[in-house]
């Protein structure tokens, strides 16, 4: 009989597969860049715009023809004012709560509160406002390029 048992060498096993199993997890290989691209939370773009919100453009460009994908964070206490759009946009609402209204007379008290994890379609041409209450909300918004908005405020 060997002086060592089995149940002797079971914590040595398991040391040798933990260390093992740090080695391997510290030399994770990076993704091909012809296959796929990422950006961290810490290295998207935010720019300020006017109105309480800010937005990072993550694919395209509003700007020209084609898709865009952008996020936008609406600031607490900040609405966009009865506005349209020339196409349809496609928006999730990632975190916080999203207000939206309709129509050209501009109501804050007439939103409808949409939680995270939200679908939107702003249709094209049709008039709307939105923004944030008491929380930050972030949104990521889908559509088809050149992104324009147009003052729609019955006054």
């Amino acid at each position: 009989m060997h002086s060592h048992s089995i149940a002797s060498r079971i914590p040595l096993a398991i040391a040798a597969v933990t260390v093992l199993a740090g080695v391997f997890s510290v030399r994770a290989s990076q993704p091909d860049p012809k296959v796929l691209a990422y950006t961290l939370p810490d290295k998207i773009a935010w720019k300020a715009n006017p109105g309480g919100a800010e937005q990072a453009v993550v694919a395209g460009d509003p700007s020209k023809p084609g898709l865009y994908v952008v996020l936008t964070k609406w600031t607490p206490h900040h609405m966009s004012r009865p506005h349209f759009h020339p196409n349809d946009r496609y928006i999730y609402v990632i975190k916080g709560t999203w207000w939206v209204g309709t129509g050209s007379k501009y109501d804050p008290d007439s939103t409808t509160p949409l939680p995270a994890g939200s679908f939107v379609t702003h249709y094209a041409k049709q008039i709307h406002y939105d923004g944030a209450k008491d929380e930050e909300a972030v949104l990521e918004i889908v559509g088809m390029g050149p992104a324009t908005s147009t003052n729609a405020e019955q006054k």
